[in-house]
């Protein structure tokens, strides 16, 4: 068998690393680095080149597993990026928890930040804090689909047309670009989708999820700003969690936990069967991701 190439072996650490170019782009330079000297000093023992580059990989142990050391050693976010991180929620969260939504002036302003720092944060190199921003940057689509119910039937037809392949570009473009940073940024930026969908369902005028009631809107408030509060509190574990597994055991527990809010705070308006479905979302927003991941990298590869 053949000897890895160290350009090889540094290639495969990259594709495990999961972490911004920029910083994985100084990792990989000086491993290579350490790579460098090590053959070398091993080069001067007596061993040949050969030999030295099998001996230093050996010791180093697999690209696998000395990437899952370096993300873990620089996954976690600074203080800073776990605030812009979580803000997007906290807003929601106030924004409802204070009785905001109803004046336009807040909502234009929340969707004003929303939709400047995600455009700000995608041009520049897609900063972990990012991708909690780009959850809501969807929420045009999903509104422009809503509100699609009320056109006259004649016309529905024609704006589904022009709706559905636009709407899928946008919503395909953004989730290839974050699974190429790492998957389980889609999975963060999915999170919300959930809670929403629960809502939507128990604030729906005669069990219409598109026939939102400002009353029920009003009553279930506090408990909706409390859920995007939860939220909040999930994405700041995210980052500054080391290890991948604390990761997805926070955006997990926060989805479940949320939903489990909904449910109780939903005085029966959300049934079994819709309860059931969400649920099983919480471990689709994970399990799709990671294997859309591997699907991409396989045809990138050939």
């Amino acid at each position: 068998m053949s000897p890895v190439a160290p350009g090889d072996y540094l290639e495969d650490v990259r594709n495990h690393l999961h972490l911004g170019k920029l910083t994985e782009t100084e990792i990989i330079s000086e491993l290579k680095a350490h790579i460098e000297d090590e053959v070398q000093e091993l080069k001067d023992k007596g061993l040949s080149e050969e030999e030295a580059i099998k001996t230093c990989l050996e010791l180093l142990g697999s690209g696998k597993k000395v990437a899952r050391q370096l993300y873990e050693a620089h996954s976690r976010g600074s203080w800073t990026q776990t605030l812009l991180a979580a803000t997007p929620h906290l807003l929601v969260a106030l924004m409802f928890a204070l009785s905001w939504w109803p004046g336009i002036g807040w909502v234009l302003a929340v969707l004003t930040a929303v939709f400047g720092l995600a455009i700000y944060g995608w041009w520049k190199e897609k900063p972990d804090w990012i991708f909690s921003w780009l959850s809501y940057s969807l929420l045009p689509v999903i509104a422009v689909g809503l509100l699609m119910f009320y056109l006259p039937r004649e016309w529905t037809w024609i704006a589904l047309l022009v709706y559905i392949p636009l709407g899928s570009l946008l919503i395909y473009h953004i989730t290839i670009q974050t699974i190429k940073r790492d998957w389980l940024y889609c999975s963060l930026m999915l999170l919300p989708v959930p809670i929403t969908l629960a809502w939507l369902i128990i604030i729906g005028s005669a069990g219409e999820p598109n026939n939102i009631s400002i009353e029920y809107l009003r009553y279930f408030s506090p408990w909706i700003g409390l859920c995007f509060l939860i939220l909040a509190v999930s994405v700041a574990l995210f980052i500054r969690a080391r290890a991948r597994w604390m990761k997805i055991a926070s955006l997990i527990v926060a989805g479940l936990l949320t939903l489990a809010l909904c449910a109780y705070y939903a005085q029966g308006r959300l049934n079994a069967h819709a309860f059931a479905i969400l649920v099983l979302l919480i471990p689709g927003l994970f399990i799709a991701p990671a294997l859309l991941e591997h699907k991409v990298k396989n045809r990138e590869n050939l």
